[in-house]
């Protein structure tokens, strides 16, 4: 079995600021009168940025029963894919423009919350994805283990 818990900092540190500033702005702007309304959209951009934060603080990635799955923060963002479909394993790092979250890229769907480093995983379907991790090798190995001895020929 493998679990890693990636922590998203520099995520987290971002939407604080934002909250911050958010915050500032609801209590220190003077509102003028016919125009509270704008206090309600302030106020759920603040909602907003507290969920983001706590949806994607961190990434936790599972090898176990034979399945690869990750999730995001409490869990409520998930996904999972059997270790025998995985064709294909490789270390890459992504780039600065490819970012944190869920996103598409060019090499398939990425998944990270901090750093540039991942594992590009190819499924028997022909589908790759991109799961961030700060201990890639680790993470191959631990699918690798969970695949069982392969077939050569």
């Amino acid at each position: 079995m493998y679990q890693h818990t990636q922590t998203g900092m520099a995520i987290f540190a971002a939407m604080a600021m934002g909250l911050v500033v958010a915050v500032l702005v609801l209590f220190l702007v003077p509102v003028p009168p016919g125009e509270e309304a704008g206090r309600w959209i302030v106020a759920g951009t603040c909602a907003v940025l507290l969920l983001a934060a706590w949806f994607f603080c961190s990434l936790t990635i599972t090898v176990r029963g034979g399945l690869l799955a990750w999730s995001f923060g409490p869990g409520v963002i998930r996904k999972s894919v059997p270790v025998a479909e995985i064709v294909q394993l490789e270390p890459t790092r992504t780039s600065i423009l490819a970012g944190w979250g869920i996103h598409w890229t060019p090499r398939g769907w990425l998944y990270n919350v901090s750093g540039k480093e991942a594992v590009r995983i190819g499924l028997k379907s022909g589908r790759q994805f991109l799961l961030g991790t700060n201990e890639p090798e680790r993470l191959i190995q631990a699918i690798r283990t969970a695949q069982g001895p392969r077939e050569t020929s």
